[in-house]
């Protein structure tokens, strides 16, 4: 690529990057770069068929409208296969320096339980969790001041809780070698409650312990229900490391408002500085882990493979990287690419089936659950023993079965879509000041 080739790109890029999300940018755009240009047309190298077919579907007017405010004699772009020079030397290098890297380089450091893999570069950021992404990032730049303190994700298992908050870590780590990081789980933590706090002549080596952590990372806190002696050792060292400025990052399935059986200065504790979620990926955000998961293992998988991969694995990111890994798998094995037959028989062996309940098995569960007759959920009655399990019916069809307002309302006795939509945001706020409700939700989840 020449000088002025590398400028032009550099500029439209630059214009580019300010009208897509970062997720857009850093996976279709990233790798590109300006092949040659003539007589108006501009040719885009780019690294695959999947991209190239992505980028001229999607991203090819936003493309070619930034070159020609550049460069007004441009009239048309199109795309090229190419692979850079550069690049594949540099892949060379990473190879050879790999080869005689030690192995502990990829085993957890036991000195802070990071696990060198969880970083910024691997993580793929998408409309599911680009508010937790963003708010990670305002972190470390921050820092060491302390910036959403503490900062609380929440969020389904799965869907990269412990990947973005051990990539906090990890950054800080390299850019601030000499703060102190450490990370744990709360089962962990409850452990040593147990072992060390009950005996006098340990109690104090373990607070003083994890008081000496520049920032302290500790996952799943919603295991912190119904341990009394572990929430108290918890809330006096959230209050020290706190009130010393330290930064206390903590992960967990659910808001702090909705955990069971915390204490509740505790859990104002948690709601003190930033709880954002992570959602469940998208479509596009699935088609982008897995793009950039074949780049970082140089596999080739074609458009309908991702396509069909992104389609049918439409759980949690743990399950995707689970199917992804079987294909890069059987791809070594075999030493070629493999068939979108094949893919499929590895999504089949590799990927939970999901039940699906009619709504009228719904409608029963919810009702043996409020020992009500199933007939009242159908029938137009207020009273209150009844609206609420219709409710929470509602809820459930419209959140674990993405069934439309319009039938919801139409299989629950022909009721207005508006009715359906009223009672599905009735159910998320009471969730958030009645544990009872979340409670009685997630036992009844628990028959499907």
């Amino acid at each position: 690529m020449t000088n002025t080739y590398k400028s032009l790109w550099e500029k439209a890029a630059a214009n580019i990057e300010l009208e897509v999300s970062k997720a857009n940018y850093n996976t279709w755009f990233k790798d590109i770069y300006i092949s040659r240009v003539e007589n108006g047309a501009v040719t885009l190298a780019v690294p695959n068929q999947f991209v190239k077919n992505w980028l001229s579907e999607k991203f090819d007017k936003l493309i070619l409208k930034n070159l020609i405010t550049i460069d007004a004699t441009i009239r048309n772009i199109d795309f090229v296969i190419e692979k850079k020079e550069k690049k594949a030397k540099a892949d060379k290098q990473v190879i050879s320096i790999n080869n005689k890297l030690p192995l502990d380089n990829l085993y957890i450091n036991k000195s802070d339980n990071l696990n060198p893999r969880y970083t910024f570069d691997s993580f793929v950021v998408g409309d599911f969790n680009e508010v937790a992404y963003s708010a990670a990032q305002a972190i470390i730049k921050k820092f060491p001041e302390t910036a959403y303190n503490p900062y609380f994700i929440y969020g389904n298992t799965g869907f990269g809780k412990t990947h973005l908050i051990q990539s906090i870590g990890n950054h800080i780590k390299k850019e601030f070698p000499e703060k102190k990081v450490f990370y744990l789980t709360t089962d962990k933590f409850q452990m040593e409650v147990v072992e060390q706090v009950g005996k006098s002549n340990r109690a104090n080596d373990f607070k003083n312990k994890y008081r000496k952590y520049d920032v302290l990372i500790i996952d799943d806190v919603h295991f912190l229900s119904k341990k009394e002696k572990t929430q108290e050792e918890l809330f006096h060292l959230f209050n020290y490391l706190y009130n010393n400025n330290k930064m206390i990052i903590l992960s967990s399935d659910k808001h702090p408002n909705q955990i069971q059986d915390i204490e509740d200065r505790l859990r104002s504790r948690f709601n003190a500085g930033m709880a954002v979620d992570i959602q469940a990926p998208d479509y596009e955000s699935r088609v982008q882990i897995l793009t950039r998961k074949a780049e970082m293992n140089s596999l080739f998988l074609s458009e309908k493979i991702i396509d069909f991969v992104a389609t049918s694995v439409n759980g949690n990111i743990r399950e995707l990287e689970g199917v992804f890994n079987s294909i890069l798998l059987k791809s070594e094995m075999k030493g070629r690419e493999i068939s979108l037959n094949e893919v499929k028989d590895l999504v089949k062996n590799n990927i939970k089936k999901k039940k699906v309940l009619k709504v009228e098995e719904v409608v029963k569960i919810v009702s043996d659950y409020y020992n009500i007759d199933e007939e009242n959920v159908y029938r137009k009655i207020r009273k209150k023993e009844f609206v609420k399990p219709r409710q929470l019916i509602m809820y459930i069809l419209r959140e674990d079965f993405k069934i439309s307002f319009p039938t919801i309302g139409e299989k629950l006795g022909g009721r207005d879509h508006t009715t359906v939509m009223h009672s599905c945001d009735k159910v998320r706020e009471d969730m958030e000041k009645n544990s009872q409700l979340v409670q009685d939700l997630d036992a009844i989840r628990s028959m499907f």
